[in-house]
This record gives C-alpha cells, structure tokens and sequence, in this order.
C-alpha cells in the first residue's frame, strides 16, 4: 500500500507537469506571399518553384509531401486510440466505487443482535464479520490500486505522445499554409503575366504556328486549372487538419481528467475510506468498552448500595441488641402478671378449698348425726323400749 501511495504521488507530480504544458495554437489565417515576412515568403516562393506547368505530374505532387505527412499522423492517432487503455482504466474506477459501495457500515452496528440464524450457523458478531469483510474488500481495492496504477502511467505515455503530435499536426498544418500561399500565388502570377504574356504570343504567332500556340495556351489554361484544383483540394486538407488540431486536444483534455481522477482516487479516495472505516471500526471498539466500563460502574454501585444497606441492617440489629437490657422490660412485667395471677389464682383455690373443706365438715357431722340417732333408734328397738315408747306414743 504505502509503494502504491508513493508510486500515485510521484505519478500525481508528472500529471501536473504533463497537464501544464501550454500548447501552441493554429493560425487560421492564410498569410498571402505579399504580406508575409521576409522568411515565410523566401519558404513561400521555394514552394513556387516546385510547380513546373508543363509538367503535370509536378502539378499532381505538389503538397504531396505534407499530405503524406498528415496520413503517417492519421496512423499515429488510430494506433494510439486502438491500443489505449481508456476502456480498462474506466473499468477499473467502476470496479473500486462498486467495492466501496458495496461495503455495508450498517454491519458496524454493535448493537444489533445476532439473530436466530446468525447463532444456528455459528455467524461471527458485527464487528468481527465487518473486519472479514473489510479484509476481503481491502484485497480488492489493492489489485484494483495496481491496475489504476499501470493505466495511469499509459495515459501519462499517451498524454505526452499527443502533444509531440499536436506539435507535428501544428507543423503540417503551417507547411499547408505554406503551400496554399505558393500555389495562390502561381495562380496570381499565372494569371496576371504567364496566361496574358501566352495570349499575345498567339496572337503574334505566324499563321504555320498558330495552332500549335493555341494549343499550348489550352495547356497552359488546362495546367491552371489544374493547379487551382489542387490547391483547393489543400486547403480542404488543411481544414481537415485544423478540425483533427482541437480532437486531438480533447483526446489529452479526457486524458488528462482521467489520469486527475485515478490519482485523486489512489491518493485522497481510497486513503480516505480507509481512515474512515478505520476511524468507525475504532469508535466502535471505544463504545464497546465504555459500555463494558458502564457495566462495571453499574455493578460497583450496585453492590456499594448493596453493602451499604446491609451494613446499615446489620448495624441497626447491633445496636438494639446492645441497647436492650438482660431481661426485657416486657419479659418482666409479663412476668410479675403472671405471678400475679398465678398468686390470686393460688389463693382463690386456697379459698376454695377452704370453703369446701367446711361444708364437707359440715357434711361430715350432719351424716355422723343422722349415723347416731340410726343407731341409737335401732338399739331400742331391740329392748323393747322402742315399742313402748313408740305404743305409748302411738297411744297418746
């Protein structure tokens, strides 16, 4: 990771130095022969001589050079396109923002109970199921980092190749200019001096020669006209190179904005989701252990209240036996009432007794009484003065 992170930022200083370099731009105009510079037109009229009008096939060439100049452009520009990595390099981005974004925060989420399931297949809690995934994801990124690595350095490649050849487009372009001034100028030439000079010797001509005159004048004419044509077949070719000048340009302005893109996201994305998650991972931990800290307090105050209110109950017990005496008031009183009691009731039986004692005396001397007189009235009986007396009392 950290090679990537330094490969990225040396990456990231060759971008800006490729992306700062301020690229000339085309002159539209078409600086005719007599307006030019001294040195444009000395190139001016070198081109001029290459055009020999009784000589078609000069006619035919001329500019041919920078044309083939501009097809082994057009070439360069097709291999570039069909062998740049844009495609891939794009594929790659996609990949990492779907990796990122397919990374649930919501598996952070400590709070949330394992389910049913979660505990039948033996599921690993959040966070230890967020660090498995996280890993996994981290695994993806790195590959992803090194391939967004390799694309960045091609387009950096691609980058600096279009700018040699925007400057060799640039180039064919002026040399365009340079031939369409030549051959306009022929043209003015031809017309004003070559063609008039052509049609007075016709007219000065002997009458034996005067067809074989008039026939150079028709090639000469047929000769212009032919050159007029090629020169604007080149400044059609030129407008084609001045529209191909600011396609390059786009190509360089997508490539640069990409090579922007992969460095932003191998420097500032990924290290910044990285700290992110870490930063969640780690906030979790922290309210793991404040939680676990929380229910320690909780139990530490739990069983001071606990202790105090059985310190409290076992000082109170303490006390109130310390404080009472050997025998309770309560004890005592209930005593003396019982002795109380038992002494009156002792002495209400005594009396009892006593009062019962002497009617069982009484009793007992009445039954002795009555035993007395039975004997006596029996022993009279006996002697016969019973009946006396009861005859005589029966008498009476």
């Amino acid at each position: 990771m950290t090679d990537i992170r330094t490969e990225a930022g040396a990456a990231l200083a060759e971008a800006e130095r490729v992306t700062q370099a301020i690229l000339p731009e085309p002159v539209a105009e078409v600086v005719p022969l007599e307006a030019a510079a001294p040195e444009k037109s000395a190139e001016i009229r070198r081109r001029m001589d290459e055009i020999d009008l009784t000589n078609t096939g000069s006619i035919v060439a001329f500019g041919g050079r920078a044309q083939a100049e501009l097809q082994s452009i057009s070439r360069a520009m097709l291999e570039g396109v069909r062998n740049k990595d844009v495609g891939p390099a794009g594929d790659s981005l996609r990949q990492m923002v779907t990796a990122i974004r397919g990374f649930s925060t919501e598996e952070l989420d400590v709070r949330r109970e394992r389910s049913f399931f979660d505990r039948l297949l033996g599921r690993a809690a959040p966070v230890a199921r967020f660090a498995a995934r996280f890993e996994e994801v981290q695994t993806q990124i790195d590959q992803i980092e090194t391939d967004l690595l390799k694309h960045e350095q091609v387009l950096l490649r691609d980058i600096e190749s279009l700018d040699r050849l925007y400057g060799k487009t640039l180039d064919f372009y002026d040399e365009l200019a340079l031939y369409i001034a030549a051959g306009g100028a022929r043209l003015n030439e031809i017309d004003t001096a070559t063609i008039p000079a052509k049609e007075a010797e016709v007219a000065a001509a002997p009458e034996e020669q005067g067809v074989m005159k008039a026939q150079e004048l028709r090639d000469l004419r047929s000769a212009r006209d032919d050159l007029e044509r090629r020169v604007h077949d080149l400044k059609l070719t030129r407008q084609v190179t001045m529209q191909s000048l600011p396609s390059i340009r786009l190509v360089q302005e997508n490539d640069k904005s990409l090579v922007t893109k992969i460095n932003s996201t191998l420097v500032n994305t990924v290290p910044l989701w990285e700290t992110q998650l870490a930063q969640a991972v780690t906030i979790q931990h922290s309210a793991e252990a404040a939680r676990s800290v929380r229910e320690a307090n909780d139990l530490t105050n739990e069983l001071l209240k606990a202790n105090a209110e059985n310190l409290r109950d076992a000082n109170r017990t303490v006390r109130e036996e310390m404080e009472r005496g050997v025998f309770d008031i309560e004890a005592v009183k209930a005593a003396n009432e019982n002795l109380i009691a038992t002494i009156n009731e002792s002495l209400q039986i005594a009396d009892e007794g006593k009062t019962r004692r002497a009617q069982a005396e009484a009793d007992l001397q009445k039954m002795e009484q009555d035993l007395k007189e039975t004997l006596a009235a029996a022993k009279a009986r006996a002697t016969g003065l019973g009946e006396g007396v009861g005859g005589a009392t029966g008498g009476s």
